[in-house]
């Protein structure tokens, strides 16, 4: 009985170690950086503002319009 108990031991590390695989390395390649363009035509110029009043103490906060949600 004492024989059958270290067969049975042995057994069951054998078949433990057998189970491990290696570890696999999967090598990702690095991001490419892509150069730019050439450059388009250039725009209209833009608008121009009126000019601000000096000692003006007033302060104008522009909230730009809410964007509808991209689901």
């Amino acid at each position: 009985m004492n024989h059958s108990t270290m067969f049975a031991a042995l057994l069951a590390l054998a078949s433990l170690t057998a189970c491990q695989k290696p570890a696999t390395v999967v090598n990702v390649p690095p991001a490419s950086v892509g150069e730019p363009g050439p450059a388009g035509p250039q725009g209209s110029p833009g608008a121009k503002g009126d000019a601000g009043k000096p000692g003006d103490a007033a302060t104008v906060i522009v909230v730009p319009p809410a964007s509808s949600p991209s689901n």
